[in-house]
């Protein structure tokens, strides 16, 4: 990007704007291009500072913008390709293969990783920047990027999805790789990551 784009920080849980349905975008205006903008600069930023890390993707509301755009990363093998498309009102129109279970993290929720499940594949409606309405048929580490993506949107983290399974959790090591997370000390019962929660 030669123009320059306002430095961003991405939200991190606890914040409530999290755990907030995004609204759909009306209209394709300069407002959603900057949001856009500011989202790619964030992931390469964020990425910059995580020496083991990739940034794939990113949701609006990751950055405090309850709207309904994602964008995801061209080229997920390559760190120096930040080419990255935006995606507007994303929809799931269907999944369906078996459920996978792999490794997600996430921006805004700093230091943890869970083994999540996802279905295999998914049918995705979307618009790009353009306008133009897209449908996409992703399989495994992209349909569970878009899926974990259009999650955020609807106010849901990856957590969510595990967070009743004391075996799902893992940090990175300063070797970066991944090791179990103690569930009972970091996880269960903690009101910043699940903060409607009311079992102790």
């Amino acid at each position: 990007m030669s123009k320059k784009v306002e430095k961003k920080p991405v939200i991190v849980t606890p914040d409530p704007r999290l755990r907030q349905k995004s609204t759909k975008i009306s209209q394709i205006d300069d407002e959603v291009r900057k949001i856009i903008d500011e989202m790619i600069q964030s992931c390469i930023d964020w990425e910059n500072e995580h020496e083991f890390e990739l940034s794939a993707a990113m949701a609006a509301p990751q950055l405090g913008y309850n709207r309904r755009i994602i964008v995801v990363r061209e080229d997920m093998s390559d760190k120096n390709n930040t080419n990255f498309i935006a995606l507007i009102n994303p929809e799931v129109i269907k999944t369906e293969g078996k459920t996978l279970y792999d490794y997600e993290g996430c921006l805004s929720v700093p230091s943890i990783y869970g083994k999540v499940p996802r279905p295999a594949k998914a049918r995705i409606k979307a618009l790009l920047d353009d306008g133009t309405e897209v449908r996409l048929k992703p399989t495994d580490f992209l349909a569970r990027t878009i899926l974990h993506e259009i999650d955020h949107l609807n106010g849901i983290l990856f957590i969510d999805h595990i967070k009743d399974d004391p075996n799902a959790f893992y940090k990175l090591d300063d070797k970066g790789d991944l090791v179990p997370l103690d569930y009972n000390k970091y996880i269960k019962g903690n009101k910043d990551l699940f903060p409607d929660d009311d079992n102790e």
